[in-house]
């Protein structure tokens, strides 16, 4: 559609397009709960969960919705996503209290926080203001060697985390920073040696955003990341109900008081994110990811560069952990255990 257009953008303009994309679509994309869809005007066809998040950013970004410059309906800048309010986001995602959303409160702020971000670290975003300008910041990192421009994944990673540290609610701070999803752990309190020793860090959204957005930038641009290998996997509820669906993790029995059971006879708890429960949860998921990638390399014979763990997540673990809880729970396919979200961290 772009190409074709009047005025088609060059190379270099897709991928920041892309790349502004694929960032406000992972944004988005906490999970929205059992009963909310979205209904697809031009196919027809209604949607729910991750897809029907998928096709609403999709459409959103096609109508201009991020984009604060009318001539330029294809781009997220500051100047759009300032007035993403929960009013606007909910129509524009069809939201009503008949087709509720999890968090769409949680989900707007992040798109008005972002715009923040945005205006306030040019290094990373330049002076446009846009996602997509992380290309150019990115390109300074990069080496090239014969025709291959390298960037390695710290780089990447390193703007988002520190660019993006604005946009996240207050929760535990550390040094006069606010750190996002990072979490105390109960158990590691007794064998800390120093401030800090019991935190958890899992930043699953900004690992997401890190994963989607090399894509773009590889394929579009034929640039190659090195360091991939270093990512950890997603600590989310597809990838941690597949191992307590399949058995490989469990509650303590008695450990959570039947309160937070809101239907007894489900067996399913629901849980705030801060429980430690939950912590211990995601960190064992990372942990388990890790090996569960091993175990699937040997097998197959493959190494860590032929199949790295973004594919394993994409096509086996998160797959995996959607299709069972279909079938365990067919009337919601929602996870083992239930999270109190507000769209800013699953």
């Amino acid at each position: 559609k772009w190409k074709a257009s009047t005025n088609p953008p060059d190379t270099k303009e897709i991928a920041r397009r892309l790349i502004d994309l694929c960032l406000v679509s992972v944004l988005l994309d906490a999970g929205a709960g059992n009963t909310w869809t979205y209904h697809e005007a031009e196919s027809g066809q209604t949607f729910s969960r991750s897809e029907g998040l998928g096709v609403a950013s999709i459409n959103m970004f096609e109508d201009g919705f991020f984009s604060g410059d009318p001539s330029n309906p294809y781009q997220v800048d500051a100047a759009g996503l300032i007035n993403a309010t929960t009013e606007r986001t909910s129509q524009a995602m069809q939201v009503t209290p008949e087709n509720p959303m999890i968090g769409i409160e949680g989900r707007a702020s992040l798109l008005t926080n972002l715009a923040s971000a945005l205006k306030s670290n040019a290094t990373f975003f330049g002076p446009s203001a846009r996602p997509g300008g992380l290309l150019d910041f990115l390109e300074s990192e990069s080496i090239t060697e014969g025709t291959t421009r390298k960037v390695h994944i710290s780089s990447l990673w390193g703007a988002l985390i520190e660019g993006l540290a604005p946009i996240w609610p207050g929760r535990l701070t550390f040094g006069g920073a606010s750190l996002g999803d990072v979490w105390p752990c109960a158990v590691l309190q007794a064998t800390a040696v120093n401030e800090g020793d019991e935190l958890v860090p899992f930043h699953k959204l900004t690992g997401w955003m890190t994963y989607s957005l090399l894509e773009p930038i590889e394929k579009i641009l034929g640039w190659t990341f090195e360091g991939i290998e270093e990512m950890t996997g997603l600590p989310e509820y597809r990838n941690g109900g597949l191992l307590v669906d399949l058995g490989v993790l469990s509650i303590k029995p008695g450990s959570i008081p039947a309160s937070f059971y809101p239907d007894p006879d489900s067996g399913i708890p629901r849980l705030p994110p801060s429980h430690p429960a939950i912590v211990e949860w995601r960190a064992m998921t990372v942990i388990e990811l890790d090996r569960i990638a091993d175990l699937i390399r040997q097998k197959v014979g493959l190494t860590t560069a032929q199949l790295p763990l973004a594919q394993i997540l994409e096509s086996a673990t998160w797959k995996g952990g959607r299709e069972i809880a279909k079938q365990k729970r067919p009337a919601s396919g929602g996870p083992p255990i239930d999270i109190e979200s507000d769209g800013t961290v699953f």
